[in-house]
């Protein structure tokens, strides 16, 4: 096992993590409606977002075994690095969307660790959640204009955004009280 995360704490802190955005968005939706359009392209949070991507896969490369291809440590470990400085200069455009495409990928394998040869059907709602991170993230990154028009389509009425964000905060609810009731 690479993480050594409880099915409880891994439940718990993505259950918060769902709901805290979704219910910024459920209360003040005018103000998230433009913070969400503008994400996509924020340069900033493009950088920060590739630096946790970054940092979390050299560590990951640095400190798993990797079999057959530990010999190519290093080499991808310099990949990492340069790949990270070479996207920031050279990948401007949709860079937020593509590097938290990459922290979804990222994300999704501790949530799956967690559930893995656990009983509880409830688990399920993290593996689902862990799967669809990981399918939002594969399309973020090789199609990350697909984040701008999900945006835009939520976005569309401040009723459809409202529905959206209580979808959000409920399954983070529902995360987090099986979190601390059932696990």
């Amino acid at each position: 096992m690479i993480y050594q995360l409880s099915l409880q704490t891994t439940g718990l802190a993505a259950g918060i993590l769902l709901a805290a955005p979704h219910a910024a968005g459920l209360l003040n939706p005018e103000k998230t409606i433009r913070a969400a359009r503008g994400f996509p392209r924020s340069s900033a949070t493009g950088a920060v977002l590739l630096a946790i991507a970054a940092v979390w896969g050299f560590l990951l490369v640095r400190s798993i075994d990797l079999g057959e291809f530990s010999p190519l440590r290093n080499t991808i470990l310099v990949g990492i690095v340069a790949g990270a400085i070479l996207s920031w200069f050279f990948v401007r455009e949709f860079l937020a969307a593509r590097a938290l495409g990459m922290v979804l990928l990222l994300a999704a394998e501790p949530l799956l660790e967690s559930a893995v040869l656990r009983e509880e059907p409830t688990r399920l709602l993290l593996v689902v959640l862990a799967y669809a991170w990981a399918a939002a993230g594969l399309f973020l990154v090789g199609m990350p204009y697909l984040l701008r028009d999900a945006i835009a389509i939520a976005s569309a009425t401040t009723l459809r955004w409202r529905l959206a964000s209580l979808g959000g905060l409920a399954y983070g609810a529902a995360l987090a009280l099986c979190a601390l009731v059932f696990w």
